[in-house]
């Protein structure tokens, strides 16, 4: 789906179905504008349920305060109009009350960016603007003098979060990725303390920024790939809907033969990838026109290093990911379920996905499916789309419990013997 060609209260519909389906808004919170080519501000209504808005409900302001619409404009909209006023090259605003961000907001903090390599990128620096009335031009005030500094999302002390963008994707963007910020954070410091990406870190990533590769024609689908491809597709939105990846960055891929895989694509929004939007491997090279996730060499090294192996599946769900940027141990001995799925489950130095990915693909014996990448990922592997799922699904439903269980007493893990038997029913090999 093309965004930008959307009519604007077409997308201000489509991000707020999304917003409030995963929770980051209520009926009465929240606001989303759009400042379009003719100087309209086109704006969520004020005091409609968000999770029932049409097309019809959203408000559009002319540029002498002339109101088009059914409804009156939000409460908000003096701080929208200022935002585009401070800041001209900011065309969309989202300000929401994520519970994550709250809490952040309660105690006037700023969720931390360094947890994960590509966060900073997405949401850059983030400010915090004094407590103001909701409503109030002082509140809008508040907010310009922090978008003044070239900031482009702003936390509001005891409110929420206001991100700015030239798109309203990107201004989503910074907000959903700054809101699972404040999630991992929230769910590290209860199992441990965060442990932060220094400089040196940066410049690996940004080293590895740049990837050349040569492409080739594609030339028809045959029907197994077409079916892949949509499958893929079902498990991406799937996984997204269930907040195990934000909206850019899981990497999905399945194995279509010898040396041929079929791959997510780079920086395209997971909420509405369709099949041809998938990107086919072969031997090597890209099929022209495409840009495939920057993973995709990991991908074929795990593929030509273990033929049991079929998909692929790379995210950073929350749960899990507090283990991954914390010095938490995370053991499968919880329940069957998660050791038969997850086994041993190793975590890799953060920089090995980058200049030691050898080593890395080595990992993924059937008795290590899954691992985890220090303050980078989880990499689920499996002999389907589903089983790949599955244990993407079940290592953050583990993690969730054992967060959670920290508050109720220490943990007894499935003993020797229990191991043993389990083992013998599900003819597993011994870790």
């Amino acid at each position: 789906m093309n965004f930008d060609f959307l009519h604007p209260a077409d997308q201000i519909l489509l991000m707020m179905e999304r917003i409030y389906k995963y929770g980051m808004t209520t009926t009465s919170g929240g606001n989303l504008s759009i400042l379009d080519d003719n100087g309209d501000i086109w704006i969520t209504p004020a005091g409609i349920d968000k999770g029932a808005l049409t097309r019809q409900d959203i408000v559009c302001v002319k540029p002498d305060g002339d109101v088009h619409g059914i409804h009156r404009p939000s409460s908000e909209f003096p701080f929208h109009k200022l935002v585009y006023q401070t800041r001209p090259d900011l065309k969309a605003v989202v300000h929401a009350h994520p519970p994550a961000l709250v809490s952040f907001s309660m105690v006037r903090k700023v969720p931390e960016i360094r947890l994960l390599p590509n966060e900073g990128r997405i949401c850059g620096t983030i400010g915090m603007a004094k407590y103001a009335l909701p409503g109030s031009e002082q509140l809008g005030q508040n907010i310009a003098d922090i978008l003044k500094q070239g900031v482009n999302s702003v936390m509001l002390e005891n409110h929420g979060v206001v991100a700015g963008g030239s798109s309203l994707f990107e201004a989503f963007k910074a907000f959903e990725t700054l809101d699972f910020c404040a999630r991992l954070e929230i769910k590290a410091r209860q199992i441990g303390s965060p442990v932060l990406l220094s400089d040196p870190d940066y410049e690996i990533v940004q080293a590895n920024q740049e990837q050349r590769y040569d492409v080739f024609q594609a030339g028809a689908y045959g029907s197994r790939e077409k079916e892949i491809r949509r499958d893929m597709c079902l498990f991406i939105q799937r996984s997204y809907d269930q907040q195990l990846f934000t909206s850019t960055q899981g990497t999905f891929s399945h194995k279509l033969g010898e040396d041929s895989f079929v791959i997510t694509p780079y920086n395209k929004d997971r909420k509405y990838l369709r099949p041809e939007d998938l990107v086919r491997v072969d031997d090597g090279q890209v099929e022209s026109g495409y840009q495939p996730s920057r993973s995709h060499q990991l991908h074929r090294l795990i593929y030509k290093k273990h033929p049991h192996i079929q998909s692929i599946m790379i995210a950073h769900p929350p749960n899990i990911m507090a283990f991954a940027v914390t010095d938490a141990a995370f053991d499968s001995r919880t329940i069957p379920e998660s050791y038969i799925l997850l086994r041993e489950m190793p975590k890799l130095p953060f920089g090995a996905v980058y200049h030691d990915m050898e080593r890395v693909a080595e990992v993924f014996t059937p008795a290590a499916p899954i691992a985890l990448v220090a303050n980078n990922c989880v990499i689920a592997t499996g002999a389907s789309l589903l089983q790949a799922f599955d244990r993407l699904e079940v290592a953050e439903y583990s993690a969730n419990a054992m967060i959670a269980s920290a508050s109720l007493g220490n943990i007894v893990h499935i003993d020797h013997n229990q191991i043993k038997e389990i083992d013998h029913a599900f003819k597993l090999d011994p870790i």
